[in-house]
């Protein structure tokens, strides 16, 4: 299983997205706003549960996490480069 869909599968889980699958969410669509429309509860909700699965540290209030946080493929690509 590829590091995405690990993240697809954390998403769902960790925010308790009851009718979204897998398919539902594409790598680079936004996780905010227009593409799955996560809020900022959403946000930090995913940052602990990413903090806690892959032990990276995340820095909420700068504005790289913004970006890391864009889409599934920006999330892979930052938690790639912390392992």
């Amino acid at each position: 299983m590829n590091l995405q869909v690990e993240l697809k599968q954390l998403i769902i889980h960790s925010l308790d997205l009851e009718d979204v699958t897998i398919d539902d969410i594409e790598d680079d669509a936004p996780l905010f706003v227009d593409g799955l429309g996560l809020d900022s509860i959403d946000a930090l909700e995913l940052g602990l549960a990413i903090k806690k699965a892959y032990h990276v540290t995340i820095d909420a209030n700068s504005e790289e996490t913004k970006k890391h946080f864009s889409s599934v493929n920006s999330l892979a690509s930052f938690i790639s480069s912390q392992a």
